[in-house]
């Protein structure tokens, strides 16, 4: 019979590994109870810490290197010391260095467990190996490797990453015309504003953008999304081979959506077509943001001539 879990399928994975973990813990418990041996699964990891580290460190371990070397939170394993400490399972000792900290062993009443536990250990380990050889795929390897590569890129960042590809979808990068003036200048205003001062290079170019940008060799581009225009960016001719990447701006309620990103893709791509060899620009390294989406388009710092702007403190490059 299908379940919620067969109809929402990988939306659902999280779900499903905690139903897959809970059906383990609740078989493990089973299996304690048939031999006697009165632990929680939840304590395991604490346990086997203490028990496998004894002889690396005769005075016990910390909370914290327990969290450490399980990889759970600190107030999760204070929480299984509190009670296994209740069940009489472990020993606990003041630092003699230091008094705020103690360190922890299995009291005499674990350790008396411990042959049958290992015992239990080597039934279990050859019962999951059954278990995987009945199965068509690898689990423990799979969540190895799915562990790896979540630790190298969260799910939140792969999620958000989709969210802006799907969103992105939605943006259309169009040529300006006149009645794009008061869009281009706006947003431009709205940026420069939020963080340094307009200055007159600015005004010069917003305020006269076809005889600034436009006839001299350059190009303007607006991005809109969803029909309304929300972001725009500028390609000023400086030489036969070279262009400056300027005046790009993103209103703040469209940022996330990678705007920033088309907009600087498609200027470099329109560079290329009018026969540029490489693009300019100068920026702020307080725009963290902006700083990593231009090494994400392939620009890297350079020493340029001294700038117009007050607030240019970086100039970079690309090489097409």
């Amino acid at each position: 019979m299908a379940t919620i879990y067969d109809e929402m399928g990988k939306m659902a994975m999280g779900s499903r590994l905690r139903r897959l973990a809970e059906a383990f813990t609740d078989e493990n418990r089973a299996v304690y109870t048939q031999n006697g041996i009165p632990i929680e699964p939840r304590w395991f990891p604490v346990l086997y810490a203490l028990w496998k580290k004894t002889d690396e460190s005769k005075t016990g371990l910390t909370t914290t290197e327990i969290a450490e070397w399980i990889g759970h939170s600190h107030a999760s394993v204070s929480q299984i010391v509190k009670e296994m400490t209740k069940n009489e399972m472990l020993e606990t000792v003041k630092s003699e260095t230091d008094a705020r900290c103690s360190h922890l062993s299995l009291s005499k009443k674990a350790h008396s467990l411990l042959p049958a536990l290992e015992n239990q250990l080597a039934d279990v380990e050859a019962a999951v190996e059954q278990l995987q050889r009945e199965s068509q795929f690898d689990l423990f390897r799979a969540i190895t490797e799915m562990e790896y590569l979540l630790e190298k890129k969260s799910l939140l960042d792969r999620v958000r990453d989709q969210r802006k590809l799907r969103e992105s979808c939605e943006v259309a990068i169009v040529n300006y015309t006149p009645e794009y003036h008061d869009d281009f200048r706006s947003l431009n205003h709205e940026w420069i504003t939020k963080h340094f001062k307009l200055e007159e290079s600015d005004n010069l170019a917003l305020d006269h953008p076809d005889e600034k940008i436009l006839q001299p060799g350059g190009r303007i581009f607006l991005a809109t999304y969803r029909g309304e225009v929300v972001g725009t960016c500028a390609l000023i001719k400086l030489d036969a081979a070279r262009y400056e990447l300027a005046k790009m701006a993103v209103t703040e309620r469209a940022q996330g959506k990678n705007i920033g990103y088309l907009l600087g893709k498609h200027s470099l791509d329109q560079a290329r077509e009018l026969g540029a060899t490489s693009v300019f620009l100068e920026s702020n390294t307080k725009l963290k943001p902006a700083i990593t989406l231009y090494h994400k388009l392939g620009f890297q710092k350079i020493v340029g001539p001294p700038s117009p702007y007050e607030r240019a403190n970086i100039q970079m490059e690309v090489v097409l």
